[in-house]
């Protein structure tokens, strides 16, 4: 499955459950998360989608511990069934 089909369904799925899955490009900071999902009682995820097989880039690495670091929780999904992992419980 192609990274775009990835974001696709993972923009379906946020929805269906009442949430938003917003395209996150952050003009001046490069190697952002690719989607801000938000969810009902304010919670928020940022995703980074990559093709399967694909690695994050080390400024990507970065800005992932930065975010985490920050409290946010932030995950890489590169298939259709990582797909729920993003779901808060």
């Amino acid at each position: 499955m192609r990274e775009s089909q990835i974001e696709k369904k993972l923009k379906i799925k946020i929805e269906s459950i009442g949430g938003r899955c917003l395209k996150f490009v952050s003009p001046g900071m490069s190697g952002v998360p690719d989607r801000i999902c938000l969810f009902p009682g304010g919670r928020v995820v940022f995703v980074e989608t990559k093709a399967p097989g694909g690695r994050l880039r080390p400024l990507q690495k970065k800005r992932h511990k930065e975010l985490q670091q920050l409290g946010f929780k932030v995950l890489v999904v590169n298939s259709e069934e990582q797909v729920k992992d993003v779901i808060p419980e």
